[in-house]
Protein backbone atom coordinates (compact mmCIF):
# COMPACT_ATOMS: atom_id res chain seq x y z
CA UNK A 1 0.00 0.00 0.00
CA UNK A 2 3.01 2.42 0.71
CA UNK A 3 4.28 1.79 -2.37
CA UNK A 4 1.01 2.36 -4.19
CA UNK A 5 0.89 5.46 -2.42
CA UNK A 6 4.58 6.69 -3.53
CA UNK A 7 3.56 6.41 -7.08
CA UNK A 8 0.39 7.83 -6.93
CA UNK A 9 2.31 10.68 -5.44
CA UNK A 10 4.65 10.99 -7.88
CA UNK A 11 2.22 10.80 -10.61
CA UNK A 12 0.40 13.95 -9.17
CA UNK A 13 3.28 15.75 -8.25
CA UNK A 14 4.42 15.87 -11.85
CA UNK A 15 3.98 19.07 -13.26
CA UNK A 16 3.35 19.90 -16.84
CA UNK A 17 6.34 21.16 -18.08
CA UNK A 18 7.72 17.72 -16.46
CA UNK A 19 4.77 15.39 -18.24
CA UNK A 20 5.66 16.88 -21.27
CA UNK A 21 9.78 16.78 -21.04
CA UNK A 22 8.62 12.38 -20.16
CA UNK A 23 6.54 12.34 -22.80
CA UNK A 24 8.63 13.60 -25.84
CA UNK A 25 11.92 11.77 -24.77
CA UNK A 26 9.64 8.56 -24.24
CA UNK A 27 8.83 9.13 -27.78
CA UNK A 28 11.72 10.46 -29.61
CA UNK A 29 13.75 7.45 -27.86
CA UNK A 30 11.62 5.21 -28.57
CA UNK A 31 11.33 6.00 -32.60
CA UNK A 32 15.23 6.15 -32.92
CA UNK A 33 15.06 2.24 -30.79
CA UNK A 34 12.82 1.39 -33.13
CA UNK A 35 14.70 1.91 -36.39
CA UNK A 36 17.43 0.11 -35.34
CA UNK A 37 15.39 -3.32 -35.51
CA UNK A 38 12.28 -2.48 -37.54
CA UNK A 39 14.45 -2.51 -40.83
CA UNK A 40 15.22 -6.31 -40.08
CA UNK A 41 12.03 -7.37 -41.30
CA UNK A 42 12.01 -4.99 -44.26
CA UNK A 43 15.55 -6.38 -46.20
CA UNK A 44 13.87 -8.95 -48.34
CA UNK A 45 11.21 -5.96 -50.07
CA UNK A 46 14.10 -3.37 -50.20
CA UNK A 47 16.51 -6.33 -51.94
CA UNK A 48 13.51 -7.23 -54.50
CA UNK A 49 12.25 -3.40 -55.08
CA UNK A 50 15.68 -1.83 -55.24
CA UNK A 51 18.03 -4.80 -56.63
CA UNK A 52 19.74 -4.63 -53.63
CA UNK A 53 23.04 -6.70 -53.56
CA UNK A 54 23.77 -8.42 -49.97
CA UNK A 55 27.08 -5.68 -49.51
CA UNK A 56 24.27 -3.02 -50.03
CA UNK A 57 21.62 -4.69 -47.42
CA UNK A 58 24.77 -4.94 -45.14
CA UNK A 59 25.33 -1.10 -45.35
CA UNK A 60 21.34 -0.17 -44.90
CA UNK A 61 21.81 -1.73 -41.32
CA UNK A 62 25.53 -0.86 -40.57
CA UNK A 63 25.55 3.09 -41.70
CA UNK A 64 22.82 4.21 -39.38
CA UNK A 65 24.97 1.84 -36.59
CA UNK A 66 28.15 3.35 -37.68
CA UNK A 67 27.10 7.07 -37.80
CA UNK A 68 25.28 6.04 -34.35
CA UNK A 69 28.17 4.85 -32.88
CA UNK A 70 30.83 7.47 -33.72
CA UNK A 71 28.81 10.86 -33.26
CA UNK A 72 27.09 9.51 -29.92
CA UNK A 73 29.57 10.88 -27.36
CA UNK A 74 30.14 13.73 -28.89
CA UNK A 75 26.67 14.95 -29.79
CA UNK A 76 26.13 14.34 -26.04
CA UNK A 77 29.02 16.89 -25.11
CA UNK A 78 27.29 19.77 -28.11
CA UNK A 79 24.35 19.27 -26.37
CA UNK A 80 25.82 20.44 -23.23
CA UNK A 81 27.45 23.62 -24.55
CA UNK A 82 24.80 25.02 -27.08
CA UNK A 83 21.70 23.29 -25.35
CA UNK A 84 20.83 20.20 -24.55
CA UNK A 85 16.75 21.41 -25.85
CA UNK A 86 17.90 23.14 -29.43
CA UNK A 87 20.01 20.27 -30.31
CA UNK A 88 17.40 17.34 -29.42
CA UNK A 89 14.83 19.64 -31.52
CA UNK A 90 17.61 19.91 -34.39
CA UNK A 91 18.33 16.22 -33.60
CA UNK A 92 14.45 15.48 -34.42
CA UNK A 93 14.01 17.63 -37.25
CA UNK A 94 17.23 15.90 -38.72
CA UNK A 95 16.02 12.09 -38.13
CA UNK A 96 12.29 13.36 -40.05
CA UNK A 97 14.60 14.44 -42.95
CA UNK A 98 16.83 11.42 -42.80
CA UNK A 99 13.87 9.35 -42.98
CA UNK A 100 11.98 11.16 -45.83
CA UNK A 101 15.34 10.37 -47.70
CA UNK A 102 14.63 6.75 -46.91
CA UNK A 103 11.48 6.77 -48.10
CA UNK A 104 11.91 8.43 -51.37
CA UNK A 105 15.32 6.39 -52.00
CA UNK A 106 15.46 5.48 -55.81
CA UNK A 107 18.23 3.43 -55.42
CA UNK A 108 20.74 1.16 -52.69
CA UNK A 109 22.81 3.87 -52.45
CA UNK A 110 20.84 6.48 -51.96
CA UNK A 111 18.98 4.35 -49.06
CA UNK A 112 22.52 3.95 -47.37
CA UNK A 113 23.01 7.77 -47.52
CA UNK A 114 19.91 8.15 -46.21
CA UNK A 115 20.36 6.02 -43.53
CA UNK A 116 23.82 7.14 -42.43
CA UNK A 117 22.02 10.26 -42.17
CA UNK A 118 19.11 8.83 -39.79
CA UNK A 119 22.32 7.25 -37.57
CA UNK A 120 24.01 11.05 -37.20
CA UNK A 121 20.23 12.12 -36.00
CA UNK A 122 19.65 9.27 -33.72
CA UNK A 123 22.97 10.34 -32.02
CA UNK A 124 21.73 13.46 -30.82
CA UNK A 125 18.78 12.57 -29.96
CA UNK A 126 19.17 9.78 -28.01
CA UNK A 127 21.54 11.06 -24.91
CA UNK A 128 19.82 14.26 -25.03
CA UNK A 129 16.64 12.98 -24.20
CA UNK A 130 18.25 11.28 -21.15
CA UNK A 131 19.82 14.30 -20.66
CA UNK A 132 16.96 16.29 -20.60
CA UNK A 133 15.23 14.28 -18.51
CA UNK A 134 17.69 14.30 -15.81
CA UNK A 135 17.96 18.04 -15.69
CA UNK A 136 14.32 18.07 -15.66
CA UNK A 137 13.17 15.72 -12.52
CA UNK A 138 14.99 15.82 -9.45
CA UNK A 139 16.51 12.82 -7.65
CA UNK A 140 13.56 11.94 -5.80
CA UNK A 141 11.98 10.99 -9.35
CA UNK A 142 13.98 10.33 -11.69
CA UNK A 143 13.85 6.68 -10.93
CA UNK A 144 10.07 6.83 -11.67
CA UNK A 145 10.68 8.75 -14.55
CA UNK A 146 13.34 6.69 -15.93
CA UNK A 147 11.25 3.15 -15.23
CA UNK A 148 8.32 5.09 -17.18
CA UNK A 149 10.87 6.04 -20.35
CA UNK A 150 12.85 2.51 -20.16
CA UNK A 151 9.46 0.80 -20.33
CA UNK A 152 8.31 2.63 -23.17
CA UNK A 153 12.11 2.72 -25.08
CA UNK A 154 12.29 -1.25 -24.49
CA UNK A 155 8.94 -1.78 -26.48
CA UNK A 156 11.15 -1.56 -29.66
CA UNK A 157 13.07 -4.71 -28.89
CA UNK A 158 9.54 -6.46 -28.34
CA UNK A 159 7.65 -4.08 -31.38
CA UNK A 160 10.97 -3.89 -33.74
CA UNK A 161 10.23 -6.58 -36.47
CA UNK A 162 6.57 -7.01 -35.88
CA UNK A 163 5.95 -3.69 -36.86
CA UNK A 164 8.12 -3.43 -39.81
CA UNK A 165 7.16 -6.76 -40.91
CA UNK A 166 3.34 -5.61 -40.73
CA UNK A 167 3.96 -2.17 -42.08
CA UNK A 168 6.15 -3.97 -45.26
CA UNK A 169 3.51 -6.30 -45.92
CA UNK A 170 0.24 -4.25 -45.49
CA UNK A 171 1.59 -1.49 -47.24
CA UNK A 172 5.12 -0.78 -48.46
CA UNK A 173 8.72 -1.47 -47.00
CA UNK A 174 8.74 2.96 -47.56
CA UNK A 175 6.12 3.17 -45.10
CA UNK A 176 8.51 1.92 -42.51
CA UNK A 177 10.25 5.39 -42.77
CA UNK A 178 7.29 7.52 -43.83
CA UNK A 179 5.62 6.28 -40.37
CA UNK A 180 8.87 9.05 -38.47
CA UNK A 181 7.62 11.94 -40.37
CA UNK A 182 4.03 12.88 -38.45
CA UNK A 183 5.50 11.69 -35.62
CA UNK A 184 8.81 13.72 -35.73
CA UNK A 185 7.26 17.01 -36.62
CA UNK A 186 4.76 16.94 -34.38
CA UNK A 187 7.67 16.25 -31.78
CA UNK A 188 10.13 18.98 -32.98
CA UNK A 189 7.47 21.20 -32.79
CA UNK A 190 6.31 20.54 -28.88
CA UNK A 191 10.03 20.38 -27.87
CA UNK A 192 10.35 24.14 -28.85
CA UNK A 193 7.26 25.18 -27.55
CA UNK A 194 6.85 22.68 -24.56
CA UNK A 195 10.74 22.22 -22.98
CA UNK A 196 12.55 24.58 -21.38
CA UNK A 197 16.71 24.92 -22.51
CA UNK A 198 18.84 23.33 -20.51
CA UNK A 199 23.18 22.82 -20.64
CA UNK A 200 25.38 21.01 -18.96
CA UNK A 201 29.30 21.18 -17.88
CA UNK A 202 31.36 22.19 -21.58
CA UNK A 203 33.87 20.16 -22.38
CA UNK A 204 35.76 20.73 -25.89
CA UNK A 205 34.97 19.17 -28.66
CA UNK A 206 37.41 16.27 -29.84
CA UNK A 207 37.02 16.57 -33.74
CA UNK A 208 40.19 14.35 -34.60
CA UNK A 209 39.04 11.84 -31.76
CA UNK A 210 35.92 11.50 -33.98
CA UNK A 211 37.57 11.16 -37.59
CA UNK A 212 40.21 9.04 -36.17
CA UNK A 213 37.18 6.52 -34.63
CA UNK A 214 35.22 6.61 -37.79
CA UNK A 215 38.10 6.25 -40.06
CA UNK A 216 38.99 3.27 -37.82
CA UNK A 217 35.67 1.86 -38.03
CA UNK A 218 34.95 2.62 -41.45
CA UNK A 219 38.14 0.95 -42.82
CA UNK A 220 38.26 -2.29 -40.93
CA UNK A 221 34.05 -2.66 -41.54
CA UNK A 222 34.39 -2.02 -45.68
CA UNK A 223 37.41 -4.16 -45.37
CA UNK A 224 35.19 -6.99 -44.04
CA UNK A 225 32.51 -6.56 -46.52
CA UNK A 226 34.61 -5.96 -49.65
CA UNK A 227 36.71 -9.20 -48.82
CA UNK A 228 34.69 -12.25 -51.15
CA UNK A 229 33.96 -9.47 -53.80
CA UNK A 230 37.11 -7.69 -54.36
CA UNK A 231 39.78 -11.04 -52.84
CA UNK A 232 40.86 -10.91 -49.39
CA UNK A 233 44.62 -10.30 -51.07
CA UNK A 234 43.31 -7.06 -53.15
CA UNK A 235 44.77 -3.88 -52.62
CA UNK A 236 41.34 -2.53 -51.68
CA UNK A 237 40.70 -4.79 -49.18
CA UNK A 238 43.93 -5.17 -47.55
CA UNK A 239 44.51 -1.41 -47.74
CA UNK A 240 41.15 -0.34 -46.31
CA UNK A 241 41.69 -3.47 -43.07
CA UNK A 242 45.59 -1.44 -42.76
CA UNK A 243 43.91 2.02 -42.84
CA UNK A 244 41.64 0.56 -40.27
CA UNK A 245 44.07 -0.23 -37.97
CA UNK A 246 46.36 2.59 -38.61
CA UNK A 247 43.51 4.90 -37.95
CA UNK A 248 42.36 2.81 -34.69
CA UNK A 249 45.90 2.67 -33.29
CA UNK A 250 46.07 6.61 -33.79
CA UNK A 251 42.77 6.83 -32.10
CA UNK A 252 44.16 5.27 -28.75
CA UNK A 253 47.45 7.28 -28.99
CA UNK A 254 45.80 10.59 -29.45
CA UNK A 255 43.11 10.00 -26.64
CA UNK A 256 46.07 9.70 -24.40
CA UNK A 257 47.29 12.49 -24.72
CA UNK A 258 44.59 15.06 -25.57
CA UNK A 259 43.32 17.50 -22.36
CA UNK A 260 39.67 16.48 -23.23
CA UNK A 261 39.06 12.85 -24.83
CA UNK A 262 36.12 11.80 -26.73
CA UNK A 263 37.16 8.46 -24.62
CA UNK A 264 38.89 8.47 -21.69
CA UNK A 265 42.13 5.79 -21.64
CA UNK A 266 42.15 5.85 -18.17
CA UNK A 267 38.42 3.94 -17.63
CA UNK A 268 40.08 0.94 -19.37
CA UNK A 269 42.43 0.82 -16.27
CA UNK A 270 39.37 -0.94 -14.42
CA UNK A 271 39.36 -4.68 -15.10
CA UNK A 272 35.56 -4.18 -15.07
CA UNK A 273 35.47 -1.39 -17.23
CA UNK A 274 37.58 -2.68 -19.54
CA UNK A 275 36.38 -6.31 -19.69
CA UNK A 276 32.40 -5.20 -19.77
CA UNK A 277 32.86 -3.05 -23.17
CA UNK A 278 35.11 -6.13 -24.50
CA UNK A 279 31.79 -8.29 -23.74
CA UNK A 280 29.64 -5.26 -24.97
CA UNK A 281 31.30 -5.97 -28.60
CA UNK A 282 30.86 -9.72 -28.32
CA UNK A 283 27.47 -9.89 -27.35
CA UNK A 284 26.12 -7.24 -29.75
CA UNK A 285 28.57 -9.00 -32.77
CA UNK A 286 26.28 -12.19 -32.04
CA UNK A 287 23.11 -10.26 -31.70
CA UNK A 288 23.03 -8.00 -34.57
CA UNK A 289 24.16 -10.48 -37.23
CA UNK A 290 21.46 -12.57 -35.87
CA UNK A 291 18.76 -10.28 -36.11
CA UNK A 292 20.32 -9.37 -39.48
CA UNK A 293 19.94 -12.54 -40.86
CA UNK A 294 16.99 -14.78 -39.25
CA UNK A 295 14.08 -12.91 -40.38
CA UNK A 296 15.76 -13.13 -44.05
CA UNK A 297 15.95 -16.94 -43.32
CA UNK A 298 12.33 -16.79 -42.87
CA UNK A 299 11.21 -15.18 -45.61
CA UNK A 300 14.05 -16.65 -47.82
CA UNK A 301 14.57 -20.18 -46.90
CA UNK A 302 10.87 -20.66 -45.18
CA UNK A 303 8.59 -18.85 -47.66
CA UNK A 304 7.03 -16.40 -44.86
CA UNK A 305 5.79 -12.94 -45.39
CA UNK A 306 7.86 -10.25 -43.62
CA UNK A 307 4.65 -9.96 -40.74
CA UNK A 308 4.68 -13.68 -39.86
CA UNK A 309 8.34 -13.41 -39.72
CA UNK A 310 8.18 -10.58 -37.34
CA UNK A 311 5.73 -12.86 -35.23
CA UNK A 312 7.56 -16.00 -34.93
CA UNK A 313 10.74 -13.91 -33.79
CA UNK A 314 8.82 -13.24 -30.82
CA UNK A 315 9.58 -15.95 -28.66
CA UNK A 316 13.11 -14.71 -29.37
CA UNK A 317 12.63 -11.11 -28.45
CA UNK A 318 9.48 -11.39 -25.69
CA UNK A 319 12.12 -13.12 -23.26
CA UNK A 320 13.69 -9.54 -21.94
CA UNK A 321 10.32 -8.60 -20.62
CA UNK A 322 10.36 -11.78 -18.63
CA UNK A 323 13.62 -12.50 -18.02
CA UNK A 324 15.71 -9.23 -17.97
CA UNK A 325 13.98 -8.20 -14.79
CA UNK A 326 14.93 -11.72 -12.74
CA UNK A 327 18.41 -11.19 -13.86
CA UNK A 328 18.21 -7.29 -12.49
CA UNK A 329 17.01 -8.28 -9.05
CA UNK A 330 19.63 -11.40 -8.99
CA UNK A 331 22.77 -8.73 -9.68
CA UNK A 332 23.20 -7.77 -6.18
CA UNK A 333 22.97 -11.33 -4.74
CA UNK A 334 25.14 -13.18 -6.76
CA UNK A 335 26.96 -10.37 -9.10
CA UNK A 336 27.29 -9.90 -12.82
CA UNK A 337 29.97 -12.45 -13.69
CA UNK A 338 27.77 -15.27 -13.01
CA UNK A 339 24.63 -13.89 -14.92
CA UNK A 340 26.89 -12.35 -18.21
CA UNK A 341 28.75 -15.64 -18.32
CA UNK A 342 25.70 -18.05 -18.37
CA UNK A 343 23.51 -15.63 -20.34
CA UNK A 344 26.23 -15.40 -23.17
CA UNK A 345 26.82 -19.31 -23.05
CA UNK A 346 22.52 -19.91 -23.82
CA UNK A 347 22.45 -17.11 -26.30
CA UNK A 348 25.59 -19.20 -28.32
CA UNK A 349 24.05 -22.66 -27.60
CA UNK A 350 20.88 -21.16 -28.99
CA UNK A 351 22.15 -19.72 -31.76
CA UNK A 352 24.79 -22.69 -32.05
CA UNK A 353 21.21 -25.08 -31.99
CA UNK A 354 19.71 -23.09 -35.08
CA UNK A 355 23.20 -23.02 -37.02
CA UNK A 356 22.57 -26.97 -36.97
CA UNK A 357 19.14 -27.48 -37.95
CA UNK A 358 18.28 -24.77 -39.88
CA UNK A 359 17.03 -26.09 -43.61
CA UNK A 360 15.11 -24.97 -46.55
CA UNK A 361 11.36 -25.23 -45.51
CA UNK A 362 11.89 -26.89 -42.39
CA UNK A 363 9.14 -26.70 -39.58
CA UNK A 364 8.75 -23.37 -37.25
CA UNK A 365 8.18 -25.50 -34.13
CA UNK A 366 12.23 -26.40 -34.57
CA UNK A 367 13.14 -22.96 -34.30
CA UNK A 368 11.07 -22.13 -31.09
CA UNK A 369 13.23 -23.54 -28.47
CA UNK A 370 16.79 -22.34 -29.62
CA UNK A 371 14.88 -19.29 -29.74
CA UNK A 372 13.72 -18.96 -26.53
CA UNK A 373 16.97 -20.18 -25.02
CA UNK A 374 18.88 -17.81 -27.45
CA UNK A 375 16.51 -14.74 -25.91
CA UNK A 376 16.67 -15.97 -22.44
CA UNK A 377 20.62 -15.56 -22.11
CA UNK A 378 20.63 -12.15 -24.08
CA UNK A 379 18.15 -10.70 -21.65
CA UNK A 380 19.92 -12.33 -18.63
CA UNK A 381 23.47 -11.09 -20.19
CA UNK A 382 22.69 -7.30 -21.48
CA UNK A 383 21.15 -5.96 -17.86
CA UNK A 384 24.08 -7.45 -15.55
CA UNK A 385 26.89 -6.37 -18.18
CA UNK A 386 25.62 -2.92 -18.69
CA UNK A 387 25.64 -2.77 -14.39
CA UNK A 388 28.97 -4.60 -14.54
CA UNK A 389 30.24 -1.25 -16.77
CA UNK A 390 28.69 1.47 -14.74
CA UNK A 391 29.52 0.25 -11.34
CA UNK A 392 33.17 -0.09 -12.50
CA UNK A 393 33.97 3.83 -12.69
CA UNK A 394 33.61 6.35 -10.54
CA UNK A 395 30.51 8.78 -10.49
CA UNK A 396 31.97 11.53 -12.16
CA UNK A 397 32.99 9.24 -15.17
CA UNK A 398 29.33 7.66 -15.41
CA UNK A 399 28.14 9.86 -18.49
CA UNK A 400 31.28 8.89 -19.99
CA UNK A 401 30.78 5.52 -19.30
CA UNK A 402 27.38 4.91 -20.42
CA UNK A 403 28.15 6.49 -24.06
CA UNK A 404 31.35 4.10 -24.18
CA UNK A 405 28.86 1.34 -23.52
CA UNK A 406 26.69 2.03 -26.09
CA UNK A 407 29.01 3.02 -28.56
CA UNK A 408 30.50 -0.31 -28.39
CA UNK A 409 27.71 -2.03 -28.50
CA UNK A 410 26.96 -0.28 -31.52
CA UNK A 411 30.71 -0.68 -33.18
CA UNK A 412 30.12 -4.46 -32.01
CA UNK A 413 26.84 -5.00 -34.39
CA UNK A 414 28.16 -3.42 -37.53
CA UNK A 415 31.23 -6.18 -37.14
CA UNK A 416 29.20 -8.82 -36.43
CA UNK A 417 26.93 -7.87 -39.74
CA UNK A 418 29.86 -7.34 -41.70
CA UNK A 419 31.97 -10.80 -40.11
CA UNK A 420 28.29 -12.70 -40.80
CA UNK A 421 27.90 -11.16 -44.01
CA UNK A 422 31.36 -12.15 -45.26
CA UNK A 423 31.19 -15.84 -44.10
CA UNK A 424 27.58 -16.33 -45.43
CA UNK A 425 28.71 -14.87 -48.56
CA UNK A 426 31.42 -17.67 -48.88
CA UNK A 427 28.91 -20.54 -48.46
CA UNK A 428 25.63 -19.47 -49.56
CA UNK A 429 23.83 -16.85 -51.97
CA UNK A 430 20.39 -15.80 -52.19
CA UNK A 431 20.13 -17.94 -55.66
CA UNK A 432 17.59 -20.02 -53.89
CA UNK A 433 16.03 -21.22 -50.80
CA UNK A 434 18.53 -24.02 -50.35
CA UNK A 435 21.69 -21.96 -51.42
CA UNK A 436 20.53 -19.04 -48.20
CA UNK A 437 20.59 -21.92 -46.27
CA UNK A 438 24.22 -22.92 -47.32
CA UNK A 439 25.29 -19.94 -46.02
CA UNK A 440 22.93 -18.85 -43.17
CA UNK A 441 24.05 -22.07 -40.96
CA UNK A 442 27.92 -21.01 -40.88
CA UNK A 443 27.00 -17.33 -40.87
CA UNK A 444 24.69 -18.22 -37.45
CA UNK A 445 27.72 -20.43 -36.42
CA UNK A 446 30.15 -17.52 -36.10
CA UNK A 447 27.33 -15.43 -34.43
CA UNK A 448 27.09 -18.31 -31.83
CA UNK A 449 31.31 -18.24 -31.65
CA UNK A 450 30.88 -14.31 -30.47
CA UNK A 451 28.61 -15.22 -27.73
CA UNK A 452 30.78 -18.06 -26.71
CA UNK A 453 33.63 -15.67 -26.86
CA UNK A 454 31.80 -12.98 -25.20
CA UNK A 455 31.66 -15.44 -22.40
CA UNK A 456 34.76 -15.70 -21.87
CA UNK A 457 35.64 -12.44 -22.02
CA UNK A 458 32.90 -11.76 -18.94
CA UNK A 459 34.67 -14.17 -17.05
CA UNK A 460 37.25 -11.56 -16.59
CA UNK A 461 34.93 -9.62 -14.24
CA UNK A 462 35.57 -8.92 -11.41
CA UNK A 463 33.66 -11.73 -9.08
CA UNK A 464 31.16 -9.00 -7.64
CA UNK A 465 30.90 -5.03 -8.79
CA UNK A 466 32.46 -2.49 -6.67
CA UNK A 467 31.06 0.16 -4.89
CA UNK A 468 33.02 2.71 -6.18
CA UNK A 469 31.22 3.37 -9.18
CA UNK A 470 27.57 3.24 -7.79
CA UNK A 471 25.87 6.92 -8.44
CA UNK A 472 23.57 7.90 -5.60
CA UNK A 473 20.08 7.17 -5.66
CA UNK A 474 18.08 8.33 -8.60
CA UNK A 475 21.34 10.32 -10.54
CA UNK A 476 20.63 9.36 -13.80
CA UNK A 477 22.15 12.69 -15.49
CA UNK A 478 24.95 10.53 -17.53
CA UNK A 479 24.18 11.30 -20.64
CA UNK A 480 23.20 7.39 -21.80
CA UNK A 481 21.76 6.36 -24.57
CA UNK A 482 17.81 4.52 -25.27
CA UNK A 483 19.17 1.12 -25.59
CA UNK A 484 21.10 1.91 -22.54
CA UNK A 485 18.35 2.98 -20.30
CA UNK A 486 15.95 0.33 -21.81
CA UNK A 487 18.01 -2.26 -20.43
CA UNK A 488 18.71 -0.99 -17.45
CA UNK A 489 15.07 0.11 -16.70
CA UNK A 490 14.42 -3.74 -17.79
CA UNK A 491 16.59 -4.17 -14.53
Amino acid sequence: MATAHAKENLVTKTTSTERWVLILSSLASLMVALDMLVVSTALGAIRHHLGASLEQLEWTVNAYGLSFAVLLIPAASLGDRFGRRRLFAAGLGLFVAGSMACALAPSAGALIAARAVQGAAAALVAPLSLSLLGATFGPERRAWALGIYSAITGLAVLGGPVVGGAITQGLAWQWVFWINVPIGLAATALVLTRIKESYGPRSRFDGVGVVLVTGGALGIVWGLMRGNTAGWGSLEVLGALGAGLIASVAFVVWERHVTEPMLAPRLFASRGFAAGNATNVLLSACLFSAVFFMAQFQQVSLGQGPLDSGLRLLPWTATLFVVAPIAGSLVSRIGERPLVVTGLALQGAGMAWIALVATPGMAYIELVAPLVIAGAGISMAIPAVQNAVMNAVAPGDLGQASGVSMMTRQLGGVLGVAIGAAVFTGAGSYASASAFGDGFGPALGVAAACSLLGAACASLLPRRAGARGRAPAGDVTAPATATAVAEAGAA
